[in-house]
């Protein structure tokens, strides 16, 4: 299960629960429509499986311990977002100044002025890169470690409540399955995120703590425009 879900940060795959692959392989195995029956060795259907859909993803942030997660590495790296933003308005200061001189400047004024800016722009593109490496980083390492609890209460709820086979239908999924429709009684995000929050205890953070979004990467920390 972990290897599953090293995968991609979006969980994009079909868990399968309760009836597992020997079911599915009894499934594909059935003659075709247009191939004799044979009434000696064809599976009777038992029944029906119930099928269930999940925005993981969505579930794994929005649990009380993953909104506390993302509040704490937000926080750790305010400080680095407010270097970067004060580089940033440095930078702009340095340009509007220069601007402003006009045909006052020399050209080896001008020019030495222009320098310094470009070395200023380099180095803060640099330290964006870097802060925003290590803020992703640390994301995913949040999430991964959140997500693999997360997929253990999944496997409860589903067994627990009949379900077969559970979809992911997370916006950013990059692989099948493709939810294209579903009822909202399908939809097991809210049970789970409810049925971790009891197992795990962790209290809902204060109301001002920002959620992770639902379909996108966490944004850049450093704010600044290149």
């Amino acid at each position: 299960m972990k290897r599953v879900l090293l995968r991609s940060l979006s969980i994009a795959s079909v868990l399968v629960v309760g009836l597992g692959l020997s079911a599915m392989a009894q499934a594909a195995a059935a003659p075709r429509a247009t191939a004799p029956a044979d009434t000696t060795s064809a599976a009777t259907p038992t029944g029906t499986t119930r099928v269930a859909v999940i925005n993981f993803q969505a579930a794994v942030f929005q649990t009380n311990e993953g909104r506390r997660n993302i509040a704490e590495i937000q926080k750790k790296f305010d400080p680095k977002r407010a270097q970067l933003k004060a580089e940033s308005d440095e930078i702009d200061t340095l340009k509007k100044q220069l601007q402003a001189a006009g045909d006052k400047l020399s050209d080896t004024e001008r020019e030495s002025r222009t320098q310094a800016i470009d070395e200023k722009e380099k180095s803060l593109q640099r330290d964006g890169e870097d802060a925003s490496s290590d803020y992703q980083q640390e994301m995913g390492q949040a999430y991964q470690q959140l997500a693999e609890k997360v997929y253990g209460v999944l496997q409860s709820y589903a067994a627990q409540n009949g379900f077969g086979v559970v979809l992911d239908e997370s916006a950013s999924q990059q692989q099948a399955p493709t939810v294209l429709w579903r009822a909202d009684a399908t939809d097991i995000t809210k049970a789970v995120i409810d049925a971790y929050n009891v197992k795990s205890g962790v209290p809902a953070p204060a109301p001002d703590v920002p959620s992770a979004p639902v379909s996108h990467a966490p944004a850049n920390p450093s704010g600044a425009t290149h």
